[in-house]
């Protein structure tokens, strides 16, 4: 994989990447997010940029001041530049407790040259075990790029510059649980994982590199904000009023484009691995 590859950015990948590329109206940090650890490392500029960094000594992370229950949550991140081997900068949506919800995406850091991992996971009432694995069509680090994650009770819907990746759908009537009932504040860290992030572990993190640091922009939320029990979109989420969202699925252009990242960009999928389910895959692989 090389960045530089441009055969492979088709006339249909530039296209979408402009769609992608289409301005977002941001909410104030200040407003919409507590740095929550990290003493200091954490820094909020102007309301307009945010920057979380790791050292030798701790790494640092955020969450939102507002719990969501579905949504369409978008945010710009640029990731840590050069040899990030052995860091991990997390961004995710998650409940509490021990059956929580999840919705993750995790980039792990790599030697200077070599292409981010985005690492994608579903949990649901504290089982999670689905991830799939992608590189990216660009270099991460150069450049902010719009990360974004539509869930409402249907689907679970990951995309990048406005291209889904990847489709999580609501499979309870086969028996596999969906994240619709526990409210989810957006969280983000960045840290050292070098026991297992690059290469399982073989590539150490270089702290003559230090401080890492990755940043975040134009973060928006058109979501259910669930306060004192009750969510903005109504009596309950999932009658939300008018938000187009929650009912928003895939139209055959975008299921082109989710073929498209799948077929050259994963890198792994759970759905795939037959030695880790040698009694079967589960469930919702059959109908993905």
């Amino acid at each position: 994989m090389s960045f530089s590859s441009t055969s492979k950015l088709s006339t249909f990948l530039l296209f979408f990447i402009f769609l992608g590329s289409i301005s977002i109206v941001s909410a104030d940090f200040n407003n919409e997010f507590d740095i929550t650890w990290g003493d200091g490392r954490g820094k909020i500029l102007n309301g307009e940029l945010l920057t979380l960094s790791l050292d030798k000594s701790s790494g640092s992370g955020f969450e939102s001041r507002n719990e969501y229950l579905f949504g369409k949550i978008d945010m710009q991140l640029k990731l840590v530049p050069g040899n990030s081997a052995g860091t991990v900068t997390a961004y995710y949506l998650s409940s509490k407790g021990s059956n929580w919800d999840e919705i993750d995406f995790e980039f792990l850091g790599n030697l200077s040259g070599d292409p981010y991992i985005l690492h994608t996971n579903v949990f649901s009432q504290g089982k999670g075990n689905r991830e799939q694995q992608f590189y990216l069509w660009f270099d991460p680090t150069a450049d902010f790029h719009t990360y974004s994650i539509l869930w409402n009770p249907q689907r679970i819907i990951f995309s990048v510059d406005g291209t889904p990746i990847r489709e999580f759908k609501n499979s309870e009537s086969i028996g596999v649980p969906f994240p619709k009932n526990q409210p989810m504040r957006i969280h983000s860290s960045l840290w050292n994982a070098d026991d297992w992030a690059t290469r399982g572990g073989l590539i150490k993190t270089d702290w003559s590199q230090a401080p890492f640091t990755a940043s975040y922009r134009n973060f928006r939320a058109d979501a259910c904000v669930v306060s004192s029990g009750k969510s903005s979109c109504g009596g309950s989420a999932s009658s939300g009023g008018n938000q187009a969202w929650l009912s928003e699925e895939l139209d055959n252009t975008k299921q082109e484009r989710l073929e498209w990242v799948q077929k050259n960009y994963m890198i792994y999928n759970y759905c795939s691995d037959s030695k880790r389910f040698p009694q079967g895959f589960p469930p919702e692989c059959k109908i993905a």
